[in-house]
């Protein structure tokens, strides 16, 4: 396991970070920081940490997480 995973509880976000993110995702009315748990737990994850951040990849999802406060910054649909 790895830092992010263990502290999955404190992952939180600001009121213009989850509007940034449903607007990214063209999600609707979704708890965003439960999606990104969601995310951050699935077998099927990749999760790196990159200086002061966190980038977890699933199912064309990049969720980006500050390290040191677990605040989740960002997340985009990946084009491939």
């Amino acid at each position: 396991m790895n830092d992010l995973v263990e502290n999955v509880d404190r992952l939180h976000t600001t009121e213009m970070g989850a509007e940034r993110i449903r607007r990214n995702l063209g999600l609707a009315a979704v708890d965003v920081v439960q999606w990104c748990k969601a995310l951050i737990l699935n077998k099927n994850t990749q999760i790196e940490r990159t200086g002061k951040n966190w980038y977890a990849v699933a199912a064309n999802y990049r969720v980006t997480v500050n390290a040191h406060s677990y605040t989740i910054i960002t997340a985009h649909k990946i084009i491939e």
